[in-house]
């Protein structure tokens, strides 16, 4: 039996014309490029510093950041010293705090959230680093 061959392309072609192709995958290469730049992660952005000791903690913890201008953030919402002291003293002993500050931010500026953390009867405190 003599089977014929469909491998053969038309009698007029030679070749396949990938022009179009290429064209289609570079115009989905330059979408997904330009899409993905304004991809914008939402939140405050604070760089910990680095710690050799630290630990994972898996409590739940109300979370007061200090950005590094020195502004606090609690709950996502900026705070004044004095609004920081009133929301933390009606919070219970059993509270557990987690301060996450800058590495530019100043030692003071930590030191003062801490201590008024300490003087709303707060005492579990902790402070965020990485590893």
């Amino acid at each position: 039996m003599h089977f014929r061959s469909r491998l053969h392309l038309e009698h007029g072609l030679k070749q396949i014309d990938i022009a179009p192709l290429v064209d289609v995958v570079f115009q989905l290469l330059i979408f997904f490029l330009l899409t993905s730049n304004f991809v914008v992660q939402p939140g405050i952005k604070v760089k910990l510093p680095k710690a050799v000791t630290s630990s994972i903690l898996q409590d739940k913890n109300i979370i007061i950041m200090i950005s590094s201008e020195n502004i606090i953030y609690l709950e996502n919402k900026i705070f004044s010293i004095n609004e920081l002291k009133e929301f933390l003293k009606k919070l219970g002993k059993n509270s557990t705090v987690l301060i996450k500050a800058d590495k530019r931010v100043s030692l003071g500026r930590v030191v003062e959230v801490w201590d008024i953390c300490r003087d709303s009867g707060i005492e579990q405190l902790n402070i965020a680093t990485t590893y």
